[in-house]
C-alpha cells in the first residue's frame, strides 16, 4: 500500500486539507522558469531556489522510500503495479538511459526524441499524429535479467508537474477534443453522476463530475491520462537520477540531452501551435467553481505527487477565489 496516512501525519499535509486547503502555509519554492543557467558561474536566485526544490524533493523521497514497508525494487511491487511502471520506462540502449513518460507532461516529445535518437524518426519537428507505441522500446517487452541490468546500469529520469494541472490538462483534452474518451468515459462518467444523463454523447462532461469519477476509481486502474506519477513511476522501486518539471521543461530537457550526450542537432520540441496551455488563471477559474467537499475529499488520491515532487496544495480559499 502506498501509506497515505504515514505521509499525511508527517508533513502535515492533512492538517491542510481539513482546513479547506491552505492560503496562510507558504507553499515550496516556486519553480523556476525555463532558461535561467548557472554559465556565467553565478547563483541567480531562481537557481538557489531550484537547488532548495531539488534538495526538498530528494530528502522526501529518500524519507517515503526509506520507510521498512516500502519497495526497494520493482521486483518487490505487486504485479499489477510492476507491470505498470515496467510498461512505462521507455529504453534507449544506444544511449544508456531509462525514460518514464508520464501522460500530459510533454511525453508526446520526448517519445519524438526516443525516435529521432533511434533513428526512426528524421526530426522532432516531423508533422503528423504521434504514434505512441511503434520504434519505442519498452523496458516490460524485455526478460527478466535485462530488465535488472539496465535498472542499474542506465541514466533514468522522469518529468513531472503539477497534479491538478496535469488532471485539468487531462480533462480538457481527452473530453474536450479526443471523440474516443468521450465515447469510453465520458458517456459512462455523466450517466453515472447526473441526473437524466443517458443522452449525453460524452462531450459535455463538467470538471466536477471528473472529479467524482476520479474520488471512486481505484487508483491501480485509472487511465494513464489521470494515473498519479507515484503509480506510474513507482520513485521508490526506481532510484531516478533526475526528475525534471514540466514548469521548466526546456532548461530540463537540455540538462538530459546534455548529459546522455545526444547528438547536436536533437533538440526539445517546441510546443505545437494548437496546444492551448493550461494557465494560472485558467487553473484558478476551474478550481474555484469546484466544491471544497470534492477536492479535499479527492487530493489523498494524489498526495504523493504532492508532497514527494513538491508542489503546493491547492488553494481555494474564499479570499484567493475572489481575485
Amino acid at each position: 500500500m502506498l501509506m497515505f496516512g504515514v505521509i499525511l501525519a508527517s508533513s502535515g499535509l492533512l492538517l491542510m486539507i481539513e482546513r479547506g486547503i491552505l492560503a496562510q502555509v507558504g507553499p515550496p519554492p516556486l519553480h523556476p522558469p525555463a532558461g535561467l543557467s548557472r554559465r556565467d558561474g553565478r547563483d541567480s536566485p531562481a537557481e538557489l531556489e531550484l537547488e532548495v526544490l531539488r534538495d526538498t524533493r530528494n530528502r522526501t523521497i529518500r524519507a517515503l522510500c526509506g520507510q521498512r514497508s516500502m519497495p526497494r525494487s520493482v521486483w518487490e511491487l505487486p504485479p499489477g503495479q510492476r507491470r505498470t511502471v515496467l510498461r512505462h520506462l521507455l529504453v534507449s540502449d544506444k544511449y544508456r538511459f531509462l525514460y518514464c513518460y508520464v501522460p500530459k507532461v510533454a511525453c508526446s516529445n520526448w517519445k519524438r526524441i526516443l525516435k529521432v535518437l533511434d533513428g526512426a524518426l528524421e526530426s522532432v519537428d516531423v508533422q503528423g499524429k504521434m504514434d505512441h507505441k511503434s520504434d519505442l522500446v519498452f523496458l516490460g517487452d524485455m526478460k527478466p535479467e535485462e530488465i535488472s541490468y539496465r535498472l542499474k546500469h542506465y541514466y533514468k529520469f522522469i518529468f513531472v508537474r503539477n497534479p491538478m494541472e496535469r488532471l485539468l490538462s487531462a480533462y480538457r483534452n481527452k473530453f474536450g477534443e479526443i471523440k474516443e474518451y468521450q465515447q469510453k468515459y465520458g458517456v459512462e462518467i455523466v450517466r453515472r453522476y447526473r441526473k437524466n444523463g443517458a443522452s449525453s454523447a460524452g462531450d459535455d462532461v463538467s470538471f466536477s463530475e471528473f472529479l467524482q469519477y476520479l474520488l471512486d476509481e481505484d487508483v491501480e486502474r485509472m487511465n494513464e491520462h489521470w494515473m498519479p506519477i507515484y503509480n506510474l513511476c513507482q520513485p521508490c522501486a526506481v532510484r531516478y537520477d533526475f526528475i525534471g518539471s514540466y514548469e521548466r521543461l526546456h532548461a530540463d530537457a537540455n540538462h538530459v540531452l546534455e548529459h546522455i550526450q545526444s547528438p547536436s542537432f536533437v533538440r526539445f520540441p517546441e510546443r505545437q501551435a494548437w496546444y492551448k496551455p493550461v494557465t494560472a488563471e485558467t487553473l484558478h477559474y476551474y478550481l474555484c467553481n469546484t466544491q471544497r467537499r470534492l477536492l479535499r475529499e479527492l487530493l489523498p488520491k494524489y498526495i504523493l505527487d504532492f508532497s514527494l515532487f513538491a508542489y503546493p496544495l491547492p488553494n481555494i480559499t474564499s479570499e484567493f477565489c475572489r481575485q
